[in-house]
């Protein structure tokens, strides 16, 4: 059976153009409109050679850090911008959902666009009509329909061009991360009716930085770096491939930059080690937790006796889960601990969160002053394991707790 699409070495070009001399003020640019610019140009790659195909009924998730060519990927499918190199083969109809107010008319009504959308995917007005009621009834603009698309908001365009692109019943649906726009309750009716389609039999392509969405909605994923294609295979082993590169490399490059820290810096952490009690970076639920902060004191004869720190963990929706301080079980450090090429550790035995993976942020105080601090510093992937060496912690909830359970005579 021939795939739905066939992506075939695909390239996409664009040729920058900068000016000598870098960023010119608007009075310094007015004064120059008669006078010769000397610019530059480069030829940029925001696709190279990339190949896959996608049979009819798969939903694929696509991946990959801002500026890897995502959204790029989806304008060539969507033939709204041409490969430079390489070609496509789609054999079916493709309704995509990319950008807030694309392929809607502003100065026509939201009754008026429901059909024009319709009509640019070749479908006929009595089509169009048969699913009419579900499209007005889903997006819940049924008191704008007569209203010009230009006085929307946002959110309502957004809830209309979904529900136009979903409900026409298109064999492909083509989705970037543009559900962001919507609010929590619209993000969720989304992806139940996504779940919907993809059962239905027809194939979704979705890009979205919510690795919960990509986890229940999708069963391959396709992860771009710097243009190119670095990964495809199932969702699970994508997701922990994109989170191990991306950790590693965002915490080192996080740490690293001295602009990426708060506080005033007499000390500062240099390295995060997250293990297990014997060393191992994969930590499963009920394991002993360790994280390891190596330092570098930047002011001599600093006293940092009244110092506390604290670790914060985080779950993937910014909650924090987990927080706690030294001063909080009464350790109080004494200056001399704290000397060069030593290293602070935190530890927490039998680590109660369950799999998911989550983010680790650090404060070093000094008597309410900061002295080195960082937001979510390293990722850190927890996998399902023993909790209390009675049962495999996979209950569906966030923490697993040691109870006890008894039936009460009457």
């Amino acid at each position: 059976m021939n795939p739905i699409l066939e992506i075939s070495h695909i390239g996409k070009q664009f040729r920058i153009q900068h000016r000598a001399g870098g960023y010119l003020s608007l009075r310094e640019r007015m004064s120059n409109v008669l006078k010769f610019e000397k610019t530059t140009t480069e030829n940029f790659w925001a696709l190279k050679d990339v190949t896959f195909d996608v049979q009819a009924g798969e939903s694929v998730g696509i991946m990959g850090r801002n500026g890897a060519g995502k959204s790029t990927l989806l304008k060539i499918l969507s033939k709204i911008t041409p490969p430079t190199t390489g070609k496509i083969v789609s054999r079916g109809r493709i309704a995509s959902l990319l950008e807030v107010g694309t392929g809607f008319h502003p100065e026509l009504t939201g009754y008026e666009n429901i059909f024009f959308n319709g009509s640019l995917l070749g479908m006929k007005r009595r089509e169009i009509a048969t699913v009419f009621d579900a499209i007005v009834d889903f997006s819940g603009v049924e008191k704008f329909l007569d209203t010009p698309l230009k006085h929307y908001s946002s959110g309502m365009q957004l809830r209309l061009a979904f529900a136009v692109a979903a409900f026409l019943e298109p064999e492909v649906l083509v989705i970037d991360e543009v559900l962001a726009v919507g609010d929590a309750e619209f993000q969720k009716k989304c992806l139940g009716k996504m779940e919907d389609v993809s059962k239905s039999g027809r194939t979704i392509l979705f890009v979205s930085h919510n690795i919960m969405s990509l986890k229940v909605l999708c069963s391959r994923a396709i992860i771009l770096d710097k243009g190119t294609r670095t990964f495809d295979g199932a969702t699970s082993d994508a997701i922990k491939h994109y989170l191990s590169v991306g950790s590693q490399e965002t915490m080192r490059s996080r740490i690293s930059d001295r602009s990426m820290h708060a506080g005033s810096g007499e000390i500062m952490v240099t390295d995060i080690m997250v293990t297990d009690a014997q060393g191992h970076s994969v930590i499963h639920t009920g394991d002993t937790l360790r994280v390891k902060l190596s330092y570098e004191i930047r002011k001599k004869d600093f006293d940092f006796t009244s110092c506390h720190i604290g670790i914060i963990i985080y779950d993937q929706f910014q909650n924090a889960l987990i927080t706690h301080t030294n001063k909080l079980i009464g350790i109080q450090f004494k200056d001399q601990d704290f000397k060069q090429g030593r290293s602070i550790e935190f530890s927490i035995a039998h680590f109660p969160l369950t799999k998911g993976t989550y983010s680790i942020s650090y404060n070093i105080v000094d008597q309410n002053r900061y002295l080195d601090s960082m937001e979510h510093a390293v990722d850190i992937d927890i996998e399902e394991g023993l909790m209390y060496n009675y049962q495999r912690a996979n209950t569906g909830g966030m923490v697993t707790v040691q109870g006890n359970w008894t039936i009460n005579p009457e």
